[in-house]
C-alpha cells in the first residue's frame, strides 16, 4: 500500500491507497479505538469526496456514528475532538502535498494523534492479511455536526487590535480559506485565497523557497509589516518579514515567548524539536522558559507537551502547539497570536525584522537532504569522526542524533520513507558552518557513494 506512515495515512491517491482501503480504514477504526463515534472533517482536494464516502461507509457499517464537520481544516477536526469529548476523529487531507496525493491524519481522546506506533500499523497489518472487516448488527448514521462558529469564537477570543498592522496573506487555496476573512476581515492582502484542491498558484508547503515567492513579492509591493503563508490544511503557517526575508520556523517559538512569557507571566517549559536553533532558549531563558526537545512530528510533539504539562511548544516544520488548544496545533491560532506581538512590537517603533535579529545569533545551515542508501551507517560514521574529533558538550540519541559543542551543533536523522539523510548545522559563524558541512558532505560521498539531493 505505502500510504502507511509515522505520523499519518497519505500517498498518491488510487496509487499507494483506494477506495476499498478508505472503506477498511472506516471499518477497523471503531475497534482500533474503542467508539461508536467519529468525528470526520475533509478538506478540498479532488478526490476527498470518494475519500469521504468510503470512509464514512466503513465507519457506519462497524456501527459507529459519524458526527460530519464536511469541510474543515486539520485543526478544526482536533478542535471538535477535544472541545466535545470525542474518543475519535479522522481528517480526511495531504496536508502540504501536490493535488494527487491524499490521506488521512487519526486522532484519539483529547484529540491525541494516532500514528503508526500506536495504531496506524495495526490497521496496515489488518489489512494486509485480509482480516473481515467487522459488520454491526445496528448501522451507524452521519449526523451533521457544524461548529465553525464555536471554533471562530475559540480563535477570535485571542485576536487583539490588529488595525495599525498591513498584512499580506497568502493562503495557498487550502483549507485557511474557510475561517480567514471571518478572523482577520478585508484588512489583509490576501492571495490564493479561493479554496482549489488542484492548488494552481503553488503547492501548499511553505518550506519549498518556490512557494513562497508570491507571498514575498506581495510585502515589497504593498510595504507589509508581515507575510502570513499556510500549509494546505492549515496546520502550519510560516512568516515573512517586511522586508521579504522568510523567517526559519523555529526562531518563532521564541518570538511567541513574548505573548506567554513576557506578556501573560507564565514560567514553564517550551517545547522545541530537535533540528531547533540554540537561539530560541537563550532567547526565551530569562522569561521564564525552560526549553525541552523531542522528536520531530505531532505523532511525538503533542502527546510530550501534555505529558509536559508545557506552555506551548514548535517545529521547525512549522507546527506550534499550544496548552490552550489541548496541547495541539494550529496555524491559525499562531498566526493571530503573532499578529498580536508584532502590532505591540510596531506600536513600539520595532519592526518584524529587528525583532528576530535580536534572537537570532547563529549560522545556519537549513536542512540539507542526503541520498544515501545506508543511512544508519552513514550516521554512525558521522558520529564517529566528531566524537573521535572532540568529545561533545551534549548528546541527544533520540531522531537520529544531535551534538552540541561550544561554538556549534548539528542533528543528523533518516527519513522514515526515503533513502535520505537530514542533516542540520549550526554555528557562530559562515565559515565554521561551511567547515562542518564539508566533512559530512565528503564522509557521505567518500565512505558511503552518496550525494546532497
Amino acid at each position: 500500500m505505502g500510504a502507511f506512515h509515522a505520523y499519518d495515512i497519505r500517498g498518491v491517491w488510487n496509487v499507494d491507497f483506494n477506495a476499498d482501503t478508505a472503506y477498511r480504514i472506516g471499518a477497523f477504526l471503531p475497534q482500533l479505538l474503542k467508539t461508536d463515534k467519529v468525528v470526520v472533517g475533509r478538506d478540498y482536494r479532488l478526490s476527498s469526496p470518494e475519500i469521504h464516502k468510503m470512509l464514512l461507509e466503513g465507519l457506519t457499517d462497524a456501527g459507529a456514528d459519524v458526527y460530519d464537520l464536511g469541510l474543515s481544516s486539520t485543526p478544526m477536526v482536533y478542535f471538535a475532538t477535544a472541545n466535545y469529548g470525542f474518543d475519535a476523529s479522522v481528517q480526511i487531507t495531504a496536508s502540504h502535498n501536490p493535488g494527487k496525493y491524499n490521506g488521512m491524519k487519526v486522532s484519539r481522546t483529547n484529540a491525541l494523534p494516532v500514528g503508526y506506533d500506536s495504531g496506524l500499523g495495526l490497521i496496515e497489518e489488518w489489512i494486509k492479511e485480509g482480516k473481515a472487516t467487522p459488520k454491526a448488527e445496528r448501522k451507524g448514521v452521519v449526523k451533521a455536526f457544524s461548529i465553525k462558529e464555536d471554533y471562530l469564537k475559540f480563535l477570535l477570543g485571542y485576536k487583539e487590535d490588529l488595525s495599525g498592522l498591513k498584512i499580506a496573506m497568502d493562503v495557498s487555496n487550502g483549507m485557511a480559506g474557510l475561517y480567514v476573512k471571518d478572523l482577520f476581515g478585508d484588512a489583509p492582502d490576501y492571495i490564493n485565497l479561493e479554496l482549489d484542491g488542484n492548488f494552481p498558484a503553488h503547492e501548499p508547503n511553505p518550506l519549498i523557497p518556490a512557494n513562497v515567492e508570491q507571498l514575498r513579492s506581495l510585502v515589497r509591493e504593498k510595504g507589509s509589516d508581515i507575510g502570513v503563508i499556510y500549509d494546505g490544511d492549515a496546520d502550519r503557517v510560516m512568516f515573512v518579514d517586511e522586508k521579504g526575508n522568510f523567517i526559519s520556523p523555529d526562531l518563532m517559538i521564541a518570538f511567541l515567548g513574548n505573548y506567554f512569557l513576557r506578556r501573560r507571566g507564565e514560567k514553564g517549559i517550551v517545547l522545541q524539536d530537535i533540528r531547533s536553533s540554540k537561539a530560541v532558549g537563550e532567547y526565551l531563558a530569562p522569561m521564564g522558559g525552560t526549553m525541552a526537545t523531542w522528536k520531530v512530528g505531532r505523532a511525538f510533539a503533542a502527546p510530550k507537551l501534555r505529558e509536559l504539562d508545557g506552555i506551548y511548544g514548535g517545529e521547525l516544520a512549522g507546527h506550534y502547539y499550544f496548552r490552550d488548544f489541548f496541547y495541539s496545533d494550529s496555524g491559525l491560532l499562531a498566526s493571530i497570536l503573532v499578529l498580536d506581538i508584532l502590532a505591540e512590537f510596531k506600536k513600539e517603533g520595532r519592526t518584524l525584522s529587528s525583532v528576530i535579529a535580536s534572537i537570532e545569533r547563529y549560522r545556519n545551515s537549513g536542512e540539507v537532504n542526503f541520498r544515501v542508501e545506508d543511512k544508519a551507517g552513514a550516521m554512525a560514521a558521522i558520529r564517529e569522526h566528531f566524537v573521535r574529533e572532540q568529545q561533545p558538550l551534549l548528546e541527544m540519541d533520540f531522531d537520529g542524533f544531535r551534538l552540541e559543542y561550544a561554538t556549534w551543533w548539528f542533528n543528523v536523522r533518516p527519513s522514515n520513507t526515503e533513502p535520505y539523510l537530514r542533516f542540520i548545522c549550526e554555528a557562530e559563524s559562515d565559515e565554521l558552518l561551511q567547515e562542518k558541512l564539508s566533512v559530512v558532505e565528503k564522509i557521505i560521498e567518500e565512505q558511503f557513494g552518496g550525494r546532497r539531493a
